[in-house]
């Protein structure tokens, strides 16, 4: 990934605009990341994929039986026990 203090991505927007399609361009002050600049395709794809989490207590009753019915679309079976239990954890 491209990166580029604040001040030379201001003085050369241009030439920073046009690298965004090669990837994301990280912008930089005092040596440390600020901001991003993404092409509006990747912001488009980043977005359909954006998710809010929240604890299951903030969840309400039609979120609950939505979860309960919902299926995981597949060619072959699982059960639970299928599963790993050292299954990397995600980051808190």
């Amino acid at each position: 990934m491209a990166s580029v203090p604040a001040s030379e991505f201001q003085k050369n927007f241009g030439e920073w605009h046009e690298r965004i399609y090669q990837g994301p361009v990280e912008i930089t002050r005092y040596g440390r990341p600020t901001a991003y600049l993404v092409s509006a395709e990747m912001f488009q794809q980043l977005w359909e994929r954006f998710r809010v989490s929240m604890p299951v207590e903030q969840l309400g009753i039609g979120e609950l039986e939505a979860i309960a019915k919902a299926e995981v679309a597949t060619d072959q079976l699982y059960e639970l026990k299928d599963i790993p239990d050292d299954m990397p954890k995600p980051h808190d």
